[in-house]
Formats: C-alpha cells, structure tokens, sequence
C-alpha cells in the first residue's frame, strides 16, 4: 500500500530503510511520530535538518510529530557512528542546551494547530525517578544480550573497547520508544539510518513487553558528492544559531554547493515542489553559470532558518565582494556580517590620531596603515594615478586630498586596490 507521505519522501530522497506496515499505519490514522535530539550543543546544526526536515512533512501530511529532546539520554551519550565515547554532560549544560535546542524547532513545526500539533517531550522527565534495579528488571530482561551485541553501533566498536554506559544506550532509547507508545500513542520512531538499530530495539521492546506492534524509518545520511562530510566547513559546524555561523556564511555554505548536491539538497531541505524543482533544475541547465540552482536553495533555506531582513543582508553582503555594490550597501552592514564578510581579508589596526592627523590618501595607504596596502608612497602614488583604489566602495578622485570619510560602525574603513583586493582597516 502507498502513501502520500511515503511517496513524497521518497522523490525527495529522504528514505533509507522502512519497516514493512508502516505505510499502512500512516494510511489508517493520524500517526504520532517521534525523532531525538542530542543536547550535546546549545544550537542544532545543519546536520540535524534533515530529521527536522521528516517531522515537517509528516505534520503537512496531517500526522502528529513528537520532538524529543535527550535529558537523560544526553547524559550517557549515543555510541551510534562514533569511534570514540564523548564525555559526558552535566545537568546545567544539559537544561541549556536542550532550551536553546527547543526555541529552533519551534521554527519548523505548529505547536498551535489542534490534534496534530507538533509536541517537545523530555526523557530525563521519566528517567528521573527510574532505579538502576527497576530498569534491569523491567527493560533489561526483555531484550538479550546477544540481541544487543548483533547491532552495528555495538559490533563496530568491540575491537577497540565499549563502557557498559554506552552498550546499554539502546535499551535506554527503546525504553523511550515503548514509553511514548505507552503515554503518547507513538507509533513511528524516524531517524538517520545510522539509527536503525537502536530504533528497532524500541519496535521489539513493544513488541515484548506491551505486546504492541510500532515502525521505523529511517533517512540516508547525506554525504556530498565530492565524499566530504555535508554540513562541515573549514570552521567546523554550519549552526543554525547565527551568533555561531552568521547568516551570511550560512548563504555562502549553500551558494557554494556543487550542481550535483544542489539538485540533491534543494529536494530534502525546501519544501518546493517536484514541479518547482524541476523547472530550477531545466533553467539551471541551460546557464549553469547563473547558479539558479543554488541562489534558490540558499535563499529558501537561509529564509527559513533565520529571516527575510537577514538573507537581504546575507545577500547584500555576498554582492559586496562579488558583485556590484555601493557604498551605501557597505555602510548598511551591521557589525557582524561586515566582520564575517571580510574575516579572511588583510587587516590592520590603527589609532584614530594617526588617521586625523594623515595629510593625504597617498600617505593613508602606504605609512598610516604600516605598508599593508603599499609598501611605499611611489607605489601607492602610481596605483591611485590610474584610479584605481577605492575606500569604503568610493574611488579616490584627488590623491593628494586629506582623508575624509565615514568610519564603518565608526571604528572601521575598507581599502579597495583593484577589483579583488580587500583590506580592513579598524582606526581604535
């Protein structure tokens, strides 16, 4: 049996594994449906879009998504994909995170929609009070350790060494399956398909212990096409918190994609439709140049994380340095995204004295700013002779004038020498 929601999922993409029965439960009612959320950072990343990604559809299909956000879970630590244990959190950094984490979901799914308004469960809210001895007695007992050492996440790690602590993380996480069937009427777990076992637990602890019967599904981990790791960059994670990536290295994360990802991530993290991709990706062909595809991608994507205000920057800030621009555009940078945009740029510092008290332009470039722009004032002198250096996007029409101009942010100038040559300059 087909289902709308398993049909759309699959053009897009975004399955890996499906356990048989689980079309037919989302075709025979609303279906809660749960995905976990590792606290282990006070921001989600762009890695953890795409379960975010499964929970909107399934809430547009018309079924109920249930957020849960590891209290208890994140305190052990999930040995699934890692070759090494991670330390482990306190509960002060735990409530951080998880808050943090809870206020970006509240971005992508409806909490105010009637029956099938999205939910945040907690584990920690029924780990609490749960003994060491209640839990082998009541969990433990009904799944075998062989059952247990079968599972990849455990088998991969055997060689090399696994605690007690992350072995049992299974039966902890399958605990949380049978705990919102019991309470939640939670009959899908989704997740990466590096999930499946751990989620597979949860269906055969239902099925022994309350005698019920619940689903899986799980989405491909998505790999770029060149086999670099998605979501990484050279300064690490791409966050969804703009104090920890700015919306402008966001933009700029999705504009750089290659052609054969692009048509891939355009499918998994917008929700355009087949038709609307379709006619992207056939305009992207015949000018691949123009880079439709990813301009649509980065746009959507940066819209939704953050906002309009803040891809109309994103976007003002990428013409700066690569398209055309004014000095207006400069000057309506706010502070972050002028330093995100010009972080790799040469810079100097100098005393807000030394600018006052600079006779001319010739001299601003060469001794003022230490030789970072010219080395000399010949040099600089034979490089503004041809009009070609610019400060805060407007060129220098009389060299010999004293430098008037506005500060960026009052503390900052840009120096321009020829079309690709940046330097930024803070006067303190």
């Amino acid at each position: 049996m087909s289902n709308p929601l398993v049909e759309e999922l699959k053009w897009r993409g975004m399955i890996h594994d499906i356990m048989p029965g689980t079309e037919e439960q989302l075709s025979k009612e609303m279906t809660a449906s749960y995905i976990g959320f590792d606290p282990t950072a006070d921001s989600l990343h762009i890695g953890n879009l795409v379960p975010v990604m499964l929970l909107v559809h399934l809430q547009r299909a018309g079924h109920k998504p249930l957020a849960l956000v590891g209290g208890a879970t994140g305190m052990v630590g999930d040995p699934s994909g890692k070759s090494a244990e991670r330390p482990l959190l306190d509960e002060k950094v735990l409530n951080h995170n998880l808050n943090s984490q809870r206020a970006q979901l509240e971005k992508f799914l409806d909490f105010h929609c009637g029956e099938n308004s999205a939910e945040i469960v907690n584990n920690y809210d029924w780990f609490k009070d749960m003994s060491f001895l209640e839990f082998i007695r009541d969990v433990g007992k009904h799944i075998t350790v062989n059952y247990m050492m079968s599972k990849d996440s455990v088998k991969n790690r055997l060689e090399g060494g696994m605690s007690f602590t992350e072995f049992t993380y299974q039966l902890v996480q399958g605990y949380d399956f049978y705990h919102l069937y019991q309470h939640n009427n939670c009959k899908i777990q989704m997740g990466g398909s590096d999930q499946w076992g751990n989620i597979v637990t949860g269906t055969e602890l239902i099925r022994r212990k309350a005698k019920g019967e619940a689903f899986a599904l799980t989405a491909p981990l998505i790999k770029k096409a060149d086999g670099s790791k998605f979501g990484k960059s050279e300064g690490g994670n791409i966050w969804l918190d703009k104090e920890k990536t700015s919306p402008y290295k966001f933009y700029q994360y999705w504009l750089n994609t290659s052609d054969e990802d692009a048509s891939n991530f355009i499918r998994i993290f917008t929700l355009l439709n087949k038709e609307e991709i379709e006619v992207l990706e056939s305009t992207h062909a015949e000018a691949p140049h123009m880079r439709v595809l990813q301009k649509a991608l980065a746009e959507d994507v940066t819209r939704r994380i953050h906002s309009q205000e803040d891809l109309d920057m994103a976007i003002k800030a990428s013409n700066i340095l690569f398209g055309k621009s004014t000095s207006e555009d400069l000057q309506s940078l706010d502070e972050a995204t002028l330093l995100a945009v010009f972080e790799g740029v040469p810079q100097a510092t100098i005393e807000k004295a030394a600018l006052e008290s600079t006779e001319n332009y010739i001299e601003l470039l060469s001794s003022t700013t230490e030789g970072l722009i010219f080395n000399s004032k010949g040099e600089a002198r034979r490089m503004l002779q041809g009009g070609g250096v610019s400060i805060n996007k407007n060129k220098i029409a009389d060299m010999n004038a004293k430098p008037e101009f506005d500060l960026l942010q009052d503390k900052y100038f840009l120096a321009q020498k020829g079309k690709k040559n940046y330097y930024l300059i803070t006067v303190r």
